[in-house]
């Protein structure tokens, strides 16, 4: 019985991606432990912190994520009162804004957020950082392409 005749063409690039990811997940979620984030958790203050206040299906846009899933990711961030969540003046759209404690624990952080990124650049060098984001970026354009 025969499986796969070309390894090479066989590969998946979606299996590839996801292990890449967990792999890098798992490295700044060690590093930002200390602080009881996650890099999911991370990434979102700091989008926010970069918009607010930031309509909630912008913020989805920005961070590539349905709607569904980022409100799961807001929860938590919300329990621990580092953002507000609120409806705008007009309308149904849902607006978030970081809260002091959210600003602190996001700044508290970044050291250890730069050390993972540091460390990363460190071990793909500088031409392997650079084609590590532009294959990501030509990753999502495809995708959004693909999905408009």
């Amino acid at each position: 019985m025969m499986y796969m005749h070309d390894v090479t063409s066989s590969r998946c690039a979606c299996t590839a991606l996801r292990k890449a990811t967990r792999a890098l997940t798992r490295h700044y979620d060690e590093n930002l432990a200390p602080f009881g984030l996650s890099i999911a958790q991370f990434a979102v203050l700091r989008h926010i912190a970069r918009g607010q206040p930031i309509a909630l299906s912008v913020l989805a846009e920005q961070l590539a994520m349905d709607r569904t899933t980022l409100y799961r990711a807001l929860r938590p961030i919300e329990t621990n009162g580092w953002i507000t969540t609120e409806s705008a003046p007009r309308g149904h759209v849902r607006l978030a804004r970081l809260t002091d404690a959210g600003a602190e624990v996001m700044h508290a952080a970044e050291p250890a957020w730069e050390g993972s990124q540091a460390a990363i650049q460190a071990s793909l060098g500088h031409d392997g950082w650079t084609r590590l984001h532009d294959a990501a970026a030509d990753v999502l354009a495809m995708v959004r392409e693909a999905r408009s």
